[in-house]
């Protein structure tokens, strides 16, 4: 029980950092230039490729498991199940820039970027 429980509060705590715009090393996601147009992200190895993308309110953005291991995609209103293989979308209807990451791996994080 503890486990669990020490899993959950650490898993919290990885996304909060990860929301405020904490980097677990590397380059901060608001510093990244994005692909823009691009509405489909591939969840493989231990990131999300682009890791940044821009896309126009209304769009449907769709990530796509190709590696081996389990990920799941979880932001400020949106979140995938855990999962190894398949696809999760989400529609962005609202201006904004909106970080996501994996709860499994706190350094895998990313970002979609919504222009009017």
């Amino acid at each position: 029980m503890l486990k669990k429980f020490s899993v959950r509060v650490l898993g919290l705590v990885v996304l909060g950092a990860a929301l405020v715009g904490v980097s677990c090393g590397g380059q901060a996601l608001e510093d990244i230039t994005p692909a823009i147009g691009v509405d489909q992200v591939t969840v493989v190895d231990d990131k999300y490729e682009p890791r940044v993308v821009q896309v126009s309110q209304g769009t449907t953005v769709t990530w796509t498991w190709e590696g081996s291991r389990r990920h799941n995609v979880v932001g400020e209103g949106f979140q995938s199940e855990l999962q190894a293989e398949g696809t999760f979308s989400h529609t962005f209807e609202t201006p904004g820039f909106y970080r996501y990451l994996c709860t499994l791996h706190g350094g895998m994080t990313g970002a979609v970027t919504v222009t009017e």
